[in-house]
């Protein structure tokens, strides 16, 4: 007996169909039982023949029934070994696991940008622009490594601003940190198998590359970034480094420190990794050159992104590979596709050729000096001598270094949120040691100068009173 719902927005020919498949899978329509005609039964649930017959169409394509010319349809032969597992599928569905996070009214997130920052009307414009000017490009797959024309003006805005020397056809366009890494990984396991990361450093990087099953050797990191001495006594071979801002301590490596990274590499016959990820937010002076452009013809990945100042929903980046690892992507990535969107390119590439990149740049650099400035003196004026700030003068985010409190990092995360304020975790940058327990991470580029204020007020509350 059918019984057919005709309200709700699913329509009529699927409600007989789940409703068919149902019983075959149940058992309560046995194999060659003869199902009614397509007039009876659309007689008997008062519809369309059309709407019956679509619904047999579809069973008998999925092989649940079969046609016998002038005769009918008939139950398919199903093995009864294997109905119970077809008919009861497992319940993935979560309450919990989809209900919506929690909004908190401080979120000190270290890679959120500010909220209206992104030029909406001017990158409409220009997606439009885009679409009138080659709507043929719907109709074709990108380029392998992203469209030639941003290349090319990557290419010229990294050789202007970052010292970086490369050619376009280096360049790879990709959608973020985790995709760029998850095209290098097999690359590299070409040839290498022990890889070395700061410590504390990228939490992208590190679960990537463990996913690759590389094995990860932390290298602590002080005032001059990454420790040499300890890189050089490891089995390493890969190396993975943001020397021009470290993540999360914010440190720069000095030149004397890059060149004999370099030669550590040419030594062993390495792969230097440089992350420059946020290399655009530098406050005080000019930014730090990119270590890549010391030795351009060396074994050095240089990755690079729009995520930081533009959009991280554009899902945007960039790697240049060395001429060594680029025949390699060219072999084990010959019919792969890039991620990102040929229309989304295109208009990042009007946005730069148009003067619009650089603007945008200065504008957000003033923007988020003055939340960054607006976090130093917030913490000065809250916290006195009771803190400590680390790595401030570049980027989105600080870390503060609290004095004289003996609270780990867990309640001190736990007491934020009952202050309606959100942390990240910096513990989750380390490898295998859990972080300073009197050390917290801080990102401002996501709040406005009043919130960023009450949000360290309502920590020092919940810290120290």
């Amino acid at each position: 007996m059918f019984i057919l719902d005709h309200n709700g927005q699913q329509p009529l020919h699927s409600k007989i169909y789940d409703q068919l498949k149902n019983k075959i899978l149940s058992g309560e329509l046995s194999p060659k039982t003869k199902l009614l005609s397509i007039k009876n039964l659309a007689g008997e649930l008062s519809v369309s023949r059309n709407t019956v017959e679509y619904a047999y169409q579809q069973l008998c394509a999925e092989g649940y029934i079969y046609s016998k010319p002038r005769s009918g349809y008939y139950v398919s032969f199903i093995d009864p070994e294997f109905l119970s597992a077809a008919f009861h599928p497992i319940n993935t569905y979560s309450p919990k696991a989809f209900a919506d996070e929690k909004v908190y009214a401080f979120d000190f997130h270290p890679a959120c940008l500010s909220p209206g920052s992104f030029p909406i009307n001017l990158w409409r414009k220009l997606y439009t622009e885009c679409l009138k000017a080659s709507p043929k490009q719907l109709a074709f797959y990108s380029n392998q490594q992203g469209d030639f024309a941003l290349r090319c003006q990557i290419q010229r805005y990294l050789a202007r601003s970052r010292g970086v020397s490369c050619e376009p056809d280096q360049i790879i366009v990709c959608s973020g940190l985790q995709d760029s890494l998850s095209i290098l990984a097999p690359i590299l396991r070409e040839n290498h198998s022990n890889f070395a990361m700061e410590d504390p450093g990228h939490f992208i990087s590190k679960t990537v590359f463990r996913n690759h099953s590389f094995s990860l050797m932390p290298i602590p990191v002080n005032s001059d970034g990454l420790d040499l001495e300890f890189l050089q006594n490891t089995n390493s071979t890969v190396v993975y480094v943001t020397p021009s801002h470290q993540f999360p301590l914010g440190c720069v490596m000095p030149v004397v420190n890059r060149l004999k990274l370099i030669n550590w590499a040419e030594t062993v016959g390495g792969v230097i990794i440089e992350d420059d990820y946020d290399s655009e937010l530098r406050y005080f002076g000019k930014p730090i050159p990119a270590l890549q452009g010391l030795h351009p013809q060396g074994n050095i990945v240089y990755i690079g992104t729009f995520s930081k100042v533009l959009s991280p929903a554009l899902r945007i980046s960039y790697m240049i590979l060395p001429y060594q690892l680029l025949s390699l992507y060219r072999r084990l990535f010959a019919n792969y596709s890039t991620n990102v969107s040929l229309l989304d390119q295109r208009t990042l590439t009007m946005f730069m050729e148009q003067g619009y990149w650089e603007r945008h740049l200065r504008k957000m650099r003033t923007l988020y000096k003055k939340k960054h400035d607006a976090i130093i003196q917030s913490i000065q004026h809250h916290f006195g001598d009771q803190a400590n700030i680390i790595g401030q003068g570049a980027g989105l985010h600080i870390v503060l270094e609290l004095v004289g409190n003996s609270l780990n990092e867990t309640e001190l995360i736990n007491r934020a949120q009952e202050k309606n304020v959100k942390l990240f975790s910096l513990s989750s940058t380390y490898l295998h040691k859990s972080s300073n327990n009197s050390q917290i991470m801080l990102g401002f580029g996501g709040m406005s100068n009043h919130e960023i204020d009450r949000g360290i007020e309502l920590l020092y509350q919940a810290w120290y009173s």
